[in-house]
């Protein structure tokens, strides 16, 4: 009985512990069943997401830069394919190992290493070290052969900025270089669409169309095996590139005036009178903009700051100057307008002016004798100049040459290293300086001296509002959707001039001829300080005015000495300026040249002119003819 009893409980037991394990067996069963459905079913998006990310590698591109054309569509500003290799810190298993590859197979300095080493410190893991942004095509090949085992290394193929004419443009194009983290933070542009490896702008014109030049981001997509070698490109999503943008300028000009300010400093500047298209803007010494693409070596950047010429100012914006004599066509004019003189007026010039004990000298030591305003002009007598100033007052002489563009910016903001020079006036020492006005300042302002100080290209603007008979234009660098011919620029002239008076520089045009002529006169006339660099062909005969500006001081013992240009030190040597237009009978372009420390006008200025008129000239018919085509309005 005891024996059954046992042997029904050990039954129970068997069964009670089966029933027990059986229902566990089940719940671990369909626990698992659960979550295989969970992880299969529910969580399928998350977790193939997972797989991919290891699977797949996304990379996206450094934007394409859009290209900048000159009025023919030459490409000055264009974009050239590059090699680079970049590293992320946070997949590399071994950084001192992967450092010891890179240098056995690019050759890597050891001070290169120790770069690389200092800005992964400075970085966050996530961030791409850039080892380098301009790899041979034979090293990028190597990297990619050798891929297995550099695990974080990202062989990147990119686009980058290239300027085919070297220094030609350099002062209106400026250059691009990697954004620093202020500029990241300020351009929301720049800031959505930066990568590693991207360049803005950084000065002149690159630098001010930043948000019509920059371009998207291309995106690729890669399959990649265990070792994050690329396996299989998946997709590619093209990015948009930059806005085309055409300028005014010339490259054929723009080289000339390379060629001739060649180891001078100094600018040039060509304008057409009645469309306001500048047609060139070089500015001298100057420096090749490829050399901070990636990365401008020690030696070179010392070379560039240090060179006493000075390429890094853009003279033609930056530079100011005393326009010397160019500034009498507008002292001539101001005077006229004010009915000070009338042509006829004569002043006698024995050499010099005495007022109030002190002697203001004519450049010509015994004197011109009778001058009239042409023969003034003609032989840039400042006794003459001295006496109308005089005359006529700053004050008044302050308003027309503010009518015509001295003492304001010409291109607004489209740079913004552009000086707004100065033209003074009484109220302007008074307030700037706390002294009042004496009447020697206003004889030396009649000659360009003093507190005056213009821009070559206001000059320029000045020279161009005298050419067209007087009348206000808008200077332009960039073309606009529509650009005009010659015939339509002048009847939009004339429609401004009815719709606004401010579009007349004038009270009475016959002054603005009277001035016309005795420029020509400089020029085209026996005794005109350019004489020796006149055309007699009409297609070609400009007129125009030369100016010789000092830059210190004459003593007395420097004027009786009388020394020749080599013997005076190069700092002190007077600038070197000449303004014309031409072609005379039909004028349509205006020019402005300044060589610094080059002497007088006469000498190293005005035969520039003779070589760039022919050039300019012969190269309208193409300008007039050139179609346009798609371009972005700035």
């Amino acid at each position: 009985m005891i024996n059954e009893n046992s042997g029904i409980r050990k039954s129970d037991v068997i069964n009670r512990r089966m029933f027990i394990i059986s229902a566990a067996k089940i719940v671990i069963l369909v626990g698992i069943v659960a979550r295989l459905f969970s992880l299969q079913i529910n969580e399928n998006k998350k977790y193939l997401t997972l797989s991919d990310k290891n699977r797949i590698r996304e990379w996206k591109l450094p934007p394409t830069r859009g290209n900048i054309v000159d009025y023919f569509g030459n490409i000055i500003a264009g974009n050239l394919k590059v090699y680079q290799l970049h590293i992320i810190p946070e997949q590399v298993e071994n950084f001192n190992y992967l450092l010891l590859r890179l240098k056995t197979l690019l050759n890597l300095s050891e001070k290169k290493i120790q770069k690389i080493i200092k800005l992964k410190n400075k970085l966050k893991p996530w961030d791409s070290i850039i080892v380098s942004e301009n790899l041979s095509w034979s090293q990028f090949l190597k990297v990619n052969n050798f891929l297995y085992d550099l695990v974080g290394v990202k062989p990147v193929m990119t686009i980058s900025r290239n300027y085919p004419f070297s220094d030609v443009y350099t002062h209106v194009l400026g250059y691009v270089s990697q954004p620093n983290q202020e500029e990241i933070i300020e351009n929301e542009i720049v800031k959505e669409r930066f990568v590693p490896g991207m360049k803005i702008g950084k000065l002149g014109l690159e630098k001010t169309l930043e948000k019509y030049l920059i371009g998207t981001n291309a995106i690729q997509r890669y399959e990649v095996n265990a070792y994050g070698k690329r396996i299989n490109q998946l997709e590619y999503q093209k990015g948009l590139q930059g806005s085309k943008i055409r300028l005014t300028l010339d490259t054929e000009v723009q080289k000339l005036s390379a060629k001739l300010l060649d180891n001078k400093a100094g600018s040039i500047s060509v304008m057409d009178i009645f469309t306001g298209d500048i047609i060139a803007m070089y500015s001298s010494p100057s420096y090749d903009p490829n050399l901070f693409l990636f990365g401008i070596s020690h030696d070179e950047w010392e070379l560039i700051r240090n060179n006493p010429l000075k390429p890094l100012i853009n003279k033609t914006l930056s530079g100011l100057y005393s326009p010397g004599s160019t500034i009498k066509p507008i002292v001539a004019l101001s005077a006229l307008e004010n009915n000070i003189i009338n042509p006829n007026f004569k002043v006698k010039c024995t050499g010099k002016t005495e007022l109030y004990g002190q002697t203001f000298h004519c450049w010509k030591e015994k004197g011109h004798g009778f001058v009239s305003l042409r023969n003034a002009m003609k032989q840039s007598c400042d006794t003459y100049f001295y006496e109308v100033a005089r005359l006529l007052g700053v004050d008044r002489l302050n308003i027309t040459a503010k009518k015509f563009g001295l003492g304001k910016k010409v291109l607004g903001d489209y740079f913004d290293n552009e000086k707004q020079g100065l033209f003074p006036n009484t109220s302007w020492k008074r307030n700037n300086l706390e002294r009042g006005w004496v009447l020697g300042e206003t004889l030396i302002t009649g000659i360009g001296q003093g507190y005056t100080q213009t821009t070559p290209l206001q000059l320029c603007l000045m020279t161009a509002q005298i050419a067209n008979g007087g009348y206000k234009i808008k200077p332009k660098i960039i073309v606009n959707n529509n650009p005009l011919t010659i015939e339509e620029a002048k009847k939009a002239m004339e429609l401004q001039l009815f719709k606004s008076p401010n579009a007349k520089l004038f009270n009475d045009q016959k002054n603005i001829k009277i001035v016309q002529e005795a420029m020509f006169s400089s020029t085209n006339e026996k005794y005109g300080t350019s004489y020796s660099s006149r055309i007699d062909d009409p297609k070609y005969q400009f007129a125009g005015k030369t100016g010789t500006a000092q830059v210190k001081r004459i003593s007395k013992r420097e004027r009786e000495l009388d020394l020749k240009l080599e013997e005076i030190p190069y700092n002190d040597r007077d600038h070197a300026l000449y303004v014309a237009y031409g072609p005379y009978k039909k004028p349509r372009y205006a020019l402005s040249i300044i060589v610094e420390h080059g002497g007088s006008g006469s000498k190293a200025a005005a035969p520039m002119a003779k070589e760039l008129f022919k050039l300019i000239i012969d190269r309208n018919e193409m300008r007039n003819k050139q179609s346009n085509f798609e371009e972005v309005d700035v």
